[in-house]
């Protein structure tokens, strides 16, 4: 492994270290309780494991995912990447930066999340994101090679102290959602879904393949394998963030009452674990610094994303501009940020249960379609049944339909039917393409 791949692979890390996906571990510890482990494990599998999976096979093809997906179908290709740009930009991810700094910057320091507090926060935030996102230049990144280390030492030095403050404390008795191993692995599994990192992989894959092939490999061979073990790198630093951060959030004990003061102002428990780790490890000033670094980080992250949007957007949609794109987007993502930060979150678990499925599926259908000879039918196919079975289950589990049998299906009742539907969607596609004899098994373009 050569200096490069360990350059690489320290990028993907800062791609995926989003400030704003530290609060999520420590509150599944939190919730788990006793079913810690497995809850966590499934997280970390849906939350790093898949998202640099998706950075892995999207090195496939020469054309990265819009390679892939064309050959499934070009409507496809526009359409969920269209989606994937809306969910990790102006409709979600984005509002989601705002809503989480405010929390841990203003509300510490206030002691309120009023919503005229957030209106204003939200307003001078997008109005820097407005500015810099305008100025063409490399001022955000710039920015963000130095908070990205600051964030990372200030993370480790708080788990460190965390470990020694909350470590002896017995775990915590966790949520009723959390009753056995099966239930805190689903949990945790679907819970790694909010990070949005695996689908932001799939549109942010070709930065690594770039980043390989800037170091002068051309073999495609040779850049999957950099890719992969660039992919190893970051995952390692990853799971050892929020593995620890979970562990300590299931070493702390917060009161009942504590919690329903929380839901009450609307704040978000897993930035109030987050500065109260802080808060208890380096007083106020820990504090303080945290939430003004996550700020900070979340700013830049917020930058590249409607940039990235804006930019794909531009590109299929060339006659409006770009800067009427990011007009546009930011003006979205203020409205929506207003919300509040656990609004944001519940309104994008629909569409992410939707989302989920469909891109692990077609990954993992590229991915197979590597090493099977597959024709296009058979991917065409199982994302059909799986996109279908995605909206049945959100409907079901939103109460917007009642369908009974639907809870009976194998792995339904962890919100997992989708997995073996689409093993048995993938046989009968197969079987399908046999008699599809105008179809050639795809082929993906390398180098």
């Amino acid at each position: 492994m050569n200096k490069n791949t360990w350059i690489i692979g320290f990028t993907l890390f800062a791609i995926f270290f989003g400030a704003g996906n530290l609060i999520f571990p420590p509150n599944l510890g939190l919730d788990s309780g006793h079913y810690f482990w497995p809850a966590i494990l499934a997280f970390v599998l849906t939350g790093i494991g898949l998202p640099l999976l998706g950075v892995v096979v999207g090195a496939l093809d020469k054309q990265g995912y819009i390679g892939s997906f064309n050959k499934i179908s070009p409507i496809f290709s526009v359409v969920f990447l269209v989606a994937i740009y809306l969910t990790i930009g102006p409709l979600f991810a984005i509002p989601r930066t705002a809503s989480t700094s405010f929390e841990m910057t203003v509300t510490p320091i206030i002691n309120t999340s009023s919503p005229i507090a957030l209106f204003i926060f939200s307003v001078i935030y997008f109005a820097v994101v407005l500015y810099l996102c305008l100025s063409p230049g490399k001022m955000v990144d710039r920015i963000g090679s130095l908070l990205t280390p600051a964030l990372l030492i200030t993370i480790i030095a708080m788990i460190i102290k965390g470990f020694m403050d909350f470590g002896g404390n017995p775990s915590s008795h966790g949520t009723e959602a959390y009753t056995s191993t099966l239930t805190g692995f689903s949990q945790g599994f679907t819970q790694g879904y909010l990070t949005m990192d695996a689908i932001a992989a799939i549109a942010f894959s070709m930065i690594v393949v770039n980043a390989v092939k800037a170091t002068g490999v051309t073999h495609a061979d040779t850049i999957f394998k950099q890719t992969a073990m660039a992919g190893v790198i970051a995952a390692a630093g990853l799971m050892f963030i929020y593995i620890s951060l979970g562990y300590i959030g299931n070493h702390m004990v917060v009161s009942p009452e504590k919690l329903k003061d929380l839901a009450a102002h609307d704040q978000n428990v897993g930035t109030y674990l987050l500065t109260t780790i802080a808060g208890t490890g380096y007083g106020e000033f820990g504090k303080y610094l945290l939430g003004i670094i996550v700020a900070l980080a979340c700013l830049t992250t917020a930058c590249g994303l409607v940039v990235s949007v804006s930019q794909y957007f531009n590109s299929i949609f060339p006659k409006i501009s770009y800067k009427a794109y990011v007009l546009v987007f930011t003006g979205i993502s203020l409205v929506l940020a207003n919300l509040g930060l656990n609004q944001v979150i519940q309104l994008s678990i629909p569409v992410l249960m939707i989302l989920y499925p469909i891109g692990i599926t077609t990954v993992l259908l590229i991915l197979m379609a590597r090493f099977v000879p597959m024709k296009p039918i058979v991917q065409q196919f199982t994302i059909i049944v799986i996109t279908i079975t995605s909206l049945i289950s959100v409907a079901v589990a939103k109460e917007w339909i009642h369908f009974g049998a639907w809870s009976k299906l194998p792995l339904a009742s962890n919100s997992l039917e989708w997995f073996p539907i689409a093993i048995v969607a993938v046989i009968i596609g197969y079987l399908i393409s046999l008699g599809a004899k105008n179809q050639k098994p795809i082929v993906y373009e390398k180098e």
